[in-house]
């Protein structure tokens, strides 16, 4: 009789998953899988860009190299979707969701778009959003057991009414929040959120204001630069940063293409609420997060705790949880 495959989710990561410590593992992890990356070099290449392999079999990590956007963005797609393809037959993938930039990974993981032509994508869109104004930040809404924290969340409200149409919710992120704005608004509420662990709130070096109105230029081009013809009926259901579900066969291409390059990239995204209704309305028996790193952790055990799932309630019940044998968190980027 044949063993009956875990359900699963995928999670796919956003910005900030390749740094220093995952300098060479694509190639180490997936030199297997090397017609992949052959096929992503050769795209990346003619579009006068550094190579995958280039970037991840570097001597050392070059900060402003690796972490430049159009390069940070090639490396977690190219670590994501490889990471996806080792697992997928091990799992009975029920959904796909993913954080910010990981939805065009989830898009891949998917079926809608091909492979090797999402790295153009992804590439055209890392420069063409590099390229917007603006700035962001990070601050907390729990504390550090993941208790959320009423008084952050009041503080975070009152800065967005004083500087109303310059500063936005960008993401919501388990037990934190990414505001973007100005750099004008975003300085002003770094100067006037109350400040937690000698560390937040935290403007993020390098990022624009993603995921705002401020990235309505960014979403013009992109609608200009990227047909419908590049999509395809979903094979597995995704969940997009609004929680809500494209399921084939009845998604509306367009309207997909719509939301990716128009809402997705131009208003809040709550990577949060896309956790909260994959968990809820497709049960999983694991949640496999994908590679590099594992930016996603900390995030998807703070969603997890605010619905006491399987009794996980804060970080503690969540590290007990994560220490079993059969842990339900599974980060490939640890593998």
């Amino acid at each position: 009789m044949t063993q009956q495959k875990p359900t699963a989710i995928v999670v796919c990561p956003g910005r900030g998953g390749y740094n220093k410590p995952e300098l060479g593992s694509i190639s180490r992890k997936h030199g297997k899988k090397k017609h992949w990356l052959d096929a992503w070099d050769e795209r990346r290449h003619s579009l006068g860009a550094a190579t995958v392999t280039e970037l991840d079999q570097a001597q050392k990590f070059d900060f402003k190299r690796h972490l430049h956007a159009e390069n940070s963005a090639a490396l977690i797609y190219a670590a994501g979707y490889l990471d996806y393809q080792a697992v997928k037959n091990d799992y009975d993938i029920v959904a796909v969701t993913g954080n910010s930039m990981g939805w065009y990974t989830a898009l891949s993981c998917a079926g809608v778009w091909d492979p090797v032509n999402a790295m153009d994508i992804v590439t055209d869109m890392a420069r063409n959003t590099a390229n917007a104004q603006g700035a962001q930040l990070i601050f907390p809404l729990t504390d550090a057991n993941w208790t959320p924290q009423p008084e952050f969340h009041a503080a975070i409200t009152d800065i967005l009414n004083k500087l109303r149409g310059e500063l936005f919710e960008s993401i919501y992120y388990g037990g934190y929040i990414l505001l973007s704005g100005t750099e004008r608004a975003i300085k002003q509420a770094a100067g006037k959120l109350p400040k937690v662990d000698d560390r937040f709130p935290l403007i993020l070096p390098g990022h624009a204001a993603f995921h705002s109105p401020l990235m309505q230029q960014a979403s013009q081009r992109a609608l200009a630069n990227w047909s419908v013809e590049h999509f395809n009926q979903p094979t597995l259901p995704l969940i997009d940063g609004r929680g809500h579900i494209w399921q084939r066969p009845a998604v509306d291409l367009k309207d997909l293409r719509d939301y990716t390059f128009n809402h997705q990239v131009a208003q809040a995204y709550n990577f949060t609420r896309a956790l909260e209704v994959a968990v809820r309305e497709f049960a999983p028996d694991k949640l496999l997060l994908l590679g590099p790193g594992n930016s996603l952790g900390g995030a998807v055990g703070q969603t997890l705790a605010m619905m006491n799932w399987r009794n996980i309630h804060d970080k503690q019940s969540f590290a007990q949880q994560q220490a079993r044998d059969d842990a339900a968190v599974i980060s490939l980027g640890l593998t």
